[in-house]
Protein backbone atom coordinates (compact mmCIF):
# COMPACT_ATOMS: atom_id res chain seq x y z
CA UNK A 1 0.00 0.00 0.00
CA UNK A 2 1.59 3.47 -1.15
CA UNK A 3 1.68 6.35 1.18
CA UNK A 4 -0.77 8.96 -0.03
CA UNK A 5 1.37 12.98 0.25
CA UNK A 6 -0.84 16.18 0.80
CA UNK A 7 -0.41 18.98 -1.62
CA UNK A 8 2.00 21.60 -0.61
CA UNK A 9 0.73 23.71 -3.27
CA UNK A 10 -3.35 24.70 -4.55
CA UNK A 11 -4.30 25.74 -7.32
CA UNK A 12 -3.89 29.60 -8.14
CA UNK A 13 0.04 29.47 -6.19
CA UNK A 14 2.66 31.23 -7.88
CA UNK A 15 5.47 28.89 -8.09
CA UNK A 16 8.95 28.48 -9.48
CA UNK A 17 11.51 26.07 -10.24
CA UNK A 18 14.51 25.13 -7.75
CA UNK A 19 16.59 24.38 -10.08
CA UNK A 20 15.56 25.62 -13.68
CA UNK A 21 14.79 29.54 -13.84
CA UNK A 22 11.18 29.87 -15.01
CA UNK A 23 8.07 30.48 -12.05
CA UNK A 24 4.35 29.79 -13.19
CA UNK A 25 0.57 29.50 -11.66
CA UNK A 26 -0.79 25.76 -10.69
CA UNK A 27 -3.76 24.80 -12.79
CA UNK A 28 -3.99 20.86 -11.81
CA UNK A 29 -2.63 18.67 -9.34
CA UNK A 30 -1.69 14.91 -9.33
CA UNK A 31 -1.57 13.13 -6.13
CA UNK A 32 1.58 11.22 -7.30
CA UNK A 33 3.26 10.97 -10.54
CA UNK A 34 0.55 10.06 -13.39
CA UNK A 35 2.06 11.69 -17.02
CA UNK A 36 1.07 8.69 -19.17
CA UNK A 37 3.35 10.50 -21.94
CA UNK A 38 6.59 8.22 -21.22
CA UNK A 39 8.46 11.54 -19.81
CA UNK A 40 9.33 10.30 -16.79
CA UNK A 41 11.33 7.34 -18.36
CA UNK A 42 12.55 9.64 -20.75
CA UNK A 43 14.28 12.01 -18.01
CA UNK A 44 18.20 10.27 -17.13
CA UNK A 45 17.87 8.22 -14.06
CA UNK A 46 19.83 11.03 -12.22
CA UNK A 47 17.65 13.40 -12.66
CA UNK A 48 14.20 11.72 -12.12
CA UNK A 49 12.07 12.62 -9.20
CA UNK A 50 10.17 10.43 -6.76
CA UNK A 51 7.02 9.09 -8.78
CA UNK A 52 5.02 9.02 -4.62
CA UNK A 53 4.58 12.94 -4.32
CA UNK A 54 2.22 15.36 -5.65
CA UNK A 55 2.59 16.72 -9.12
CA UNK A 56 1.92 19.92 -10.78
CA UNK A 57 0.62 21.27 -13.71
CA UNK A 58 1.47 24.82 -14.47
CA UNK A 59 1.05 27.81 -16.74
CA UNK A 60 4.68 28.42 -17.22
CA UNK A 61 6.80 30.89 -18.29
CA UNK A 62 11.14 31.62 -19.25
CA UNK A 63 12.36 33.60 -20.40
CA UNK A 64 11.85 32.59 -24.15
CA UNK A 65 8.41 31.71 -23.72
CA UNK A 66 5.11 29.95 -22.17
CA UNK A 67 4.38 26.02 -21.64
CA UNK A 68 2.74 24.24 -19.83
CA UNK A 69 5.29 22.09 -17.64
CA UNK A 70 4.36 18.87 -15.33
CA UNK A 71 7.30 18.96 -12.17
CA UNK A 72 7.04 17.29 -9.45
CA UNK A 73 6.68 18.67 -5.46
CA UNK A 74 10.22 18.35 -4.31
CA UNK A 75 11.39 20.71 -7.37
CA UNK A 76 9.19 23.55 -6.43
CA UNK A 77 9.24 26.36 -4.09
CA UNK A 78 6.75 29.12 -3.99
CA UNK A 79 7.41 32.49 -6.06
CA UNK A 80 7.30 35.98 -3.92
CA UNK A 81 8.00 38.05 -6.51
CA UNK A 82 4.86 39.40 -6.84
CA UNK A 83 4.71 39.45 -10.60
CA UNK A 84 2.24 38.59 -12.80
CA UNK A 85 2.84 35.09 -15.02
CA UNK A 86 2.61 35.90 -18.65
CA UNK A 87 0.83 33.05 -20.25
CA UNK A 88 -1.60 32.92 -23.30
CA UNK A 89 -4.16 30.45 -21.53
CA UNK A 90 -4.20 32.21 -17.91
CA UNK A 91 -6.97 34.37 -18.22
CA UNK A 92 -9.44 31.65 -19.84
CA UNK A 93 -8.60 30.03 -15.97
CA UNK A 94 -7.96 32.96 -13.98
CA UNK A 95 -8.52 36.18 -12.40
CA UNK A 96 -5.93 38.16 -10.53
CA UNK A 97 -6.87 39.54 -7.37
CA UNK A 98 -5.98 43.32 -5.80
CA UNK A 99 -3.03 41.08 -4.05
CA UNK A 100 -1.84 39.32 -6.88
CA UNK A 101 -3.17 36.10 -6.42
CA UNK A 102 -4.67 34.15 -9.18
CA UNK A 103 -8.56 32.83 -8.29
CA UNK A 104 -10.62 29.82 -11.02
CA UNK A 105 -13.12 32.43 -12.97
CA UNK A 106 -16.29 32.01 -12.07
CA UNK A 107 -17.66 30.12 -15.77
CA UNK A 108 -21.27 30.54 -16.64
CA UNK A 109 -22.86 27.24 -17.99
CA UNK A 110 -25.27 27.60 -20.71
Amino acid sequence: MSKMSIAKFGIGHVIRHRIYEFRGVVFDVDPEFADCNGTHEAIMVEARSRKDQPFYYLFAENDQNPYIAYVSEQNLMPDASGEPVCHPQLDNLFERDEKGCYRRRNVMMN
